[in-house]
């Protein structure tokens, strides 16, 4: 039964290798076509068997001998092929079985080249050899009426010959040679080294570390043209490029020390030395070797200092060691002498501000420079600098604001602030007045002339149409937004900022008209009715919002406005998620006469904005500023420890069988060696009754 199953295993094999072959040749032979200059890819048909990559041979033969062959990992090739194949295994035939496997790239193709093209797949280790694997290829050249032979890559040892083929059909044609895109007769320092023979060709003599890239050669007849191109690789000894004379390593801090090369093959090899001896970080607690070849200092310290040099290798060898580095250790710089805190002067005095340093450990002085925090230059005519000492004279009002003396060396930047402020000089106006407008209020936002620490604002506000100014006292000082409420829609206002300090009233800002949202509904008034802005009443914002968590939710509290609480009717608060920074989302609002306020109910793991309005008998409206409050996600914190909760019963229930099963294993053992005692033979050969 054995003999005819295997029989009949033979019979299906041998039909399926029959029919796959006939298949094979049904395909027919892959037609390919390129023209003088290009590259074509031979994708020869490779079927493993049962999918397993085994050991293979591959020949190209063509005109009935080998041309290039695939064996044990390599290529070769025979002329003219030489320098123009390569393995091409990305997968040129997207579903095809085996499809880049046995994939060659073919380059610089010639007119030559066109042909028939076999190729074979052998598997030395199976029987048949080359059953079902082997394709016909049959390339197709056009030529063009100019190229010959174009150009191959070469790769050469720098200072030795490049040679770049490019022969044409005919003598009379034009052969211009670019590299990289660019004429060779514009760049200068190549054009000195190379020159083109009558046939087309291109030599470079020698080659030079900055050659390599692609170079393409151009045939015209000046009717037409044709371009080919290769790639030139030229190959030296490791060699440092660049080395600082000296280098500062800050002290106490990390840092690298760089040997600046080039290689072509690439690196192999770096070695450090210290003092005319070998230094190996490895042997060395907290210095590295990074990727790149550098020394990595972790924590530098006075063992570090000293004098190194780095020699780097390829497979070529090296050109020798880097110049002398003299490492030395720097330590932060330190203030010996600061200027005060403030200085206060009048317009057309002089002020003096001392600062001077040293570097750590030593007494020579790092680099002291003086700048204007703001950003503003200092007045180069009315300054002097003496060591680290600046002197300003002929004050003016531009002068006042924070100035910065800056002590800096290799290691570290330091710094120190002082202010200098000028007595009896009103606040400047603010700036970049901006307006985002609704049905009913204007929010505006301005920027300080001048940060003061009591610097107060107020917004004067009017409609177009109307010659009564009114005004909105910002309530919280140093404050750079407000919100203008019951307006009226689809009308034209006009706004301004004025700073206040302790000495007195600024200049206002520059006005901005801003419309509001809506459309309007204009109403006839009788003019006994009128009346000027005496009877309008203002509203300060509430003040002090802040938020807990109570047993019933979330309760708000805040303190009645500064101003304006006579005539409130009530607060409104409201809350909505997200970041006032970042635009939110309303959730809710409600109104209430009290001083407090409980939400009962906010999503979890959500970032809440919260603000409160009052509003008094006229409809104005003021905002306090938000209040920003994050919900924790509740429940899923409690059903993390209900789990775990439940995780440790079981580890405990699973810990506690166990302990009763070994117990109980104990205990049986027990009896059965007491049994076992029990039927042994006593000492006179005879068992116990």
């Amino acid at each position: 039964m054995n003999a005819l199953h295997a029989y009949a295993a033979c019979v299906l094999f041998a039909a399926a290798s029959a029919t796959g072959f006939l298949n094979g040749e049904e395909e027919g032979p892959v037609k390919l076509k390129a023209t003088v200059g290009d590259s074509v890819v031979f994708n020869c048909r490779l079927e493993f068997p049962n999918d397993l990559p085994i050991p293979y041979i591959m020949h190209w033969n063509k005109g009935g001998s080998t041309v290039f062959s695939w064996a044990d990992g390599q290529l070769s090739a025979e002329d003219p092929y030489k320098g123009r194949v390569s393995p091409a295994h990305d997968g040129v035939l997207p579903g095809v079985a085996g499809s880049g496997v046995g994939a060659i790239n073919l380059t610089s193709i010639r007119e030559s080249d066109k042909g028939w093209y076999e190729c074979r797949v052998h598997f030395p280790n199976r029987t048949p050899s080359t059953r079902l694997n082997g394709t016909w290829f049959f390339l197709d050249v056009d030529g063009g009426t100019l190229l010959a032979t174009p150009p191959i890559n070469v790769t050469t040892l720098e200072g030795q010959t490049a040679h770049f083929s490019c022969i044409t059909k005919d003598r009379n044609n034009r052969v211009t040679w670019y590299k990289d895109g660019t004429p060779i007769s514009d760049i200068v320092e190549l054009r000195q080294r190379s020159f083109v023979s009558d046939d087309g060709s291109l030599t470079i003599a020698p080659t030079a570390m900055g050659d390599p890239g692609e170079y393409m050669c151009e045939v015209s007849d000046g009717s037409m043209r044709q371009q080919a191109s290769a790639h030139l690789d030229v190959q030296y000894k490791a060699k440092v490029m660049y080395s600082p004379r000296e280098m500062q390593l800050p002290f106490g801090r990390s840092a690298t020390l760089d040997c600046h090369f080039r290689a072509n093959p690439p690196l192999t090899s770096l070695r450090w030395e210290k003092d005319g001896f070998l230094f190996d970080p490895y042997n060395v607690q907290g210095v590295f070797y990074r990727r790149n070849g550098s020394l990595f200092f972790s924590k530098v310290d006075e063992t570090h200092r000293g004098r190194y040099t780095c020699t780097p290798f390829n497979d070529l060898g090296t050109e020798g060691p880097s110049p002398v580095i003299d490492v030395r250790v720097q330590r932060p710089p330190v203030f010996t002498i600061k200027p005060h805190n403030m200085y206060l002067r009048r317009t057309g005095d002089s002020v003096a501000m001392p600062c001077d340093a040293v570097n750590g450990g030593d007494t020579e002085r790092p680099l002291i420079v003086w700048f204007k925090k703001d950003g503003t230059p200092l007045p180069r005519s009315r300054i002097t600098m003496e060591g680290g000492n600046l002197t300003l004279v002929d004050i003016v009002e531009d002068d006042r604001g924070m100035y910065q003396c800056v002590a800096s060396n290799g290691a570290a930047t330091i710094s120190v602030e002082t202010e200098l402020v000028l007595e009896n000089t009103a606040p400047r106006p603010p700036f970049n007045l901006r307006a985002v407008s609704s049905t009913t209020s204007v929010t505006l936002t301005w920027l300080p002339g001048l940060e003061r620490p009591e610097t107060q604002h107020s917004v004067w506000y009017r409609q177009s149409d109307t010659p009564e100014w009114r005004t909105l006292r910002v309530g919280d000082t140093g404050s750079t937004e407000a919100m203008v409420s019951g307006l009226k829609s689809g009308r034209e206002y006009e706004f301004m900022v004025l700073s206040q300090d302790e000495h007195g009233d600024g200049m206002f800002s520059k006005a901005i008209r801003v419309k509001t949202a809506g459309t309007s509904t204009v109403e006839e008034v009788p003019h006994e009715f009128r009346t000027s802005i005496g009877s309008f009443q203002q509203i300060g914002p509430p003040r002090n919002v802040s938020v807990r968590v109570s047993s019933e939710g979330y309760l708000v509290h805040w303190d009645p406005p500064a101003f304006g609480a006579e005539d409130l009717k009530h607060y409104v608060v409201r809350w909505a998620r997200g970041a006032p920074d970042s635009g939110y989302l309303p959730s809710g609002s409600d109104a209430t006469e009290d001083l407090s306020y409980t939400i009962r109910y906010l999503e979890e793991d959500r970032l809440y904005t919260i603000f409160v309005l009052s509003i008094n008998a006229n409809d104005v409206e003021a905002t306090s500023h938000p209040v920003s409050l994050y919900v924790p996600p509740y429940r899923s914190q409690r059903a993390l420890s209900v789990g775990m909760a439940v995780g440790l019963g079981l580890v405990a229930v699973a810990v506690a069988a166990a302990w009763y099963l070994r117990e109980k294993q104990i205990r049986r053992l027990r009896e059965q060696d007491e049994d076992a005692d029990d039927s042994a033979p006593s000492s006179n050969g005879k068992g116990k009754n």
